[in-house]
Formats: structure tokens, C-alpha cells, sequence
């Protein structure tokens, strides 16, 4: 499975993003998916995952603030990051994972700057 992730750029503290990540494959209509996200010196975050079935979880401190989606039609994962704060700069990557060979995938990451 391919992620290809996009949508990442600079944005003013305050201000919208949208990441979106394609799967190149059909398996990611059965997976889990989700968005982490990386500072340098720090481990990798989980900021965001949903379920097959459009169950979502989020980590605390961007609760009210992110919406995952996905659309399991176009193998298509969504991050919306509303309400941005200097502490969201990260390199987002995207994550599935394959329920039958227990495979993680993960896509290329893409930055996010939140700055005046």
C-alpha cells in the first residue's frame, strides 16, 4: 500500500489546514488510519486515528480543534486543523493499517507551519 499525503504548508496561529493522504490500495477500506505527527528531538505523536466504521479518537490537545475523516470510496484519509496554535508545527505523516497481514504503511510526511 502507497500513502501519498498532502496539503501541508504555512498557516497564521489561529488560522485552517487540511491534510489529505490517498491510498493507493483497497485494503485501506478495511484499516485503521490516522495521522501522527513529529517535532525534531521528539518521538512520534498519534494525533488523530479512525476506524473503518468512522470511529475517531484524538489526542487531548487537539480535541475541538481536528477533524479525521476518511472516504472509503476514494481510499481517502482527512486531517481538518481548525483553530491552529504555534504548538501544532510538526511533519504530519499518515497510517494504515492492515487488519489481514498486520502490515503498518505510512506516507511521506508534510509539514505544518503554524506562525505569524
Amino acid at each position: 500500500v502507497q500513502l501519498q499525503a498532502y496539503g501541508g504548508g504555512l498557516v497564521q496561529p489561529g488560522g485552517s489546514l487540511r491534510l489529505s493522504c490517498a491510498a493507493s490500495d483497497n485494503i485501506f477500506r478495511i484499516s485503521a488510519a490516522g495521522w501522527y505527527r513529529q517535532t525534531p528531538g521528539k518521538q512520534r505523536e498519534l494525533v488523530a486515528s479512525i476506524t473503518p466504521m468512522h470511529n475517531t479518537n484524538y489526542v487531548e490537545s487537539v480535541k475541538g480543534r481536528f477533524t479525521i475523516s476518511r472516504d472509503n470510496i476514494r481510499n481517502i484519509v482527512t486531517l481538518q486543523m481548525s483553530s491552529l496554535i504555534p504548538e501544532d508545527t510538526a511533519v504530519y505523516f499518515c497510517y494504515v493499517n492492515d487488519p489481514l497481514s498486520h502490515d503498518g504503511y505510512w506516507g511521506q510526511g508534510t509539514l505544518v507551519t503554524v506562525s505569524s
